[in-house]
């Protein structure tokens, strides 16, 4: 075997290898434009975009009937997950999961970076991959998954366990204040947690990972870019065991340039299935922009809207924590029910909020970054970006630029599945018009202004845009 050492990005390579260069791939064509869709109870949309699949292995053959499958049983499964897949709603593979079940799931393991809209089952596609991977008479952790929050960690774990329903999968988090300080061994089949808890948990040998076979990042690009997630991401992959192969998978709604050749290092050879960037439009979701005089203005306009925020249910999204709490604090004494979520508040009231959030209970949301990404809760049909978001708040050396990426993933908390959906940006000064303007550049798409200073018209055009 080949000896390792450490590269200037941090990664174990070996320093001579038969293994073949990666080559840039065959792409395969997009068949038809038109899915079979997913089931009549599923969350799923029809997805009619194209598809573009590139293969590490030039021998692979997309003529091959394995290729992309037109219903999960042609996929070998279980009987005890294929009960559990049916159990949830689904009758047929989503477009992207007609392409990526079957290169996830061939034999030997292939890594593979995905990127696919929200709302179009990727979440589906790793949790049927790992399950599908765990020897059941083994109790030692065998697939782990690391996401950006403690929130889309619950949501990730929420999937494990509905399609491992009929399966004798054991799951655990690795996520802060969810296990005694003292635990010393997790045997778990599958592992969901965040980056930081988990680095801690392999390194103490709680958690041993002499089988596991499945890695995935959930919003791989922010887990590979942003600042701090990034370098602790990279420790758990080092931690893995060396001596036999584990399957990486890497999935996301985007994946900025810079971050794609990082990605395609952390999962070497992988089979790439992607959208093209116009793809990525927000199509379904109507966005607006109120111009606001000043930051105290901002409030005014927000708390106008109020009656408008809880026809369904809305997220605000703020810069800051001590924003959003300042925000909820004035609102909730001026007797409106609003509830504040961000990265400062304990784990027990964390879930808490999310959970009455998610189940309805309260209809405003106001938070930070925190749940910009891979959350889903049907009802929301509002989204307003009190703050829009910047560059620098995920790279500190960064300036003050939009952050497009953080952006597309906020507005795509409404509109989800198909739904309609609209997002509300607050500009309030030149510099937060220019960035806006950068925004509309970005996506090739018009943000239509709203006259705030009549509020009855205001309201009016929401209600519209809403209905």
């Amino acid at each position: 075997m080949a000896s390792l050492e450490k590269d200037e990005d941090g990664f174990y390579t070996p320093v001579a290898t038969s293994a073949p260069a990666a080559t840039s791939g065959s792409v395969a064509p997009a068949s038809d434009r038109k899915s079979p869709g997913p089931g009549p109870n599923s969350d799923l949309i029809s997805s009619t975009f194209e598809v573009m699949v590139t293969l590490a292995d030039q021998q692979e053959n997309p003529e091959s009937p394995l290729y992309s499958v037109k219903t999960f049983e042609n996929l070998g499964l279980h009987q005890d997950l294929l009960k559990g897949i049916y159990d949830m709603g689904f009758s047929k593979p989503s477009k992207i999961q007609e392409r990526a079940l079957p290169l996830l799931l061939s034999n030997p393991p292939m890594n593979m970076i995905g990127q696919s809209q929200s709302g179009t089952g990727k979440t589906a596609a790793f949790v049927l991959t790992m399950l599908s991977r765990i020897d059941f008479t083994k109790n030692k952790p065998q697939a782990l998954c690391l996401a950006p929050s403690r929130e889309l960690a619950r949501q990730i774990m929420s999937v494990v366990v509905a399609m491992g329903k009929f399966t004798n999968v054991q799951t655990e988090y690795a996520i802060k204040d969810n296990l005694p300080r003292n635990a010393t061994n997790i045997t778990a089949h599958v592992i969901v947690g965040t980056p930081g808890t988990m680095t801690d948990l392999m390194r103490r040998k709680v958690i041993d990972v002499s089988e596991v076979k499945v890695f995935v990042l959930d919003e791989a690009d922010n887990m590979l870019d942003q600042d701090g997630l990034g370098d602790q991401t990279l420790r758990v992959k080092n931690m893995l065991p060396r001596g036999r192969p584990v399957q990486i998978i890497l999935f996301s709604a985007t994946f900025p340039d810079h971050v794609r050749a990082f990605a395609s290092k952390f999962a070497p050879n992988a089979n790439k299935i992607e959208l093209q960037k116009e793809e990525l439009s927000v199509d379904g979701i109507r966005q607006f922009y109120m111009d606001c005089r000043n930051e105290e203005h901002k409030y005014d306009i927000l708390v106008s809207l109020y009656s408008l925020l809880t026809i369904g249910q809305s997220i605000i999204f703020c810069q800051h924590r001590h924003t959003a709490d300042r925000i909820s604090a004035r609102m909730t004494a001026e007797g409106h029910k609003v509830a504040s979520l961000h990265g400062a508040k304990d784990a027990v009231e964390r879930d808490a909020i999310i959970d009455n959030f998610r189940e309805g209970r309260d209809k405003v949301l106001i938070t930070t970054n925190v749940i910009a990404r891979g959350i889903d809760i049907l009802q929301v049909n509002m989204v307003v970006n009190y703050d829009l978001p910047l560059m620098n708040e995920r790279d500190r050396s960064a300036d003050e630029r939009p952050d497009v990426e953080t952006y597309i993933h906020r507005i795509g908390r409404t509109g989800r599945f198909g739904r309609k959906g609209i997002s509300i940006n607050f500009v309030h000064d030149k510099k937060t018009w220019l960035q806006m303007e950068q925004i509309e550049k970005a996506l090739g798409k018009k943000i239509i202004r709203i006259e705030t200073n009549d509020l009855d018209e205001m309201e009016e055009k929401m209600k519209k845009a809403l209905k």
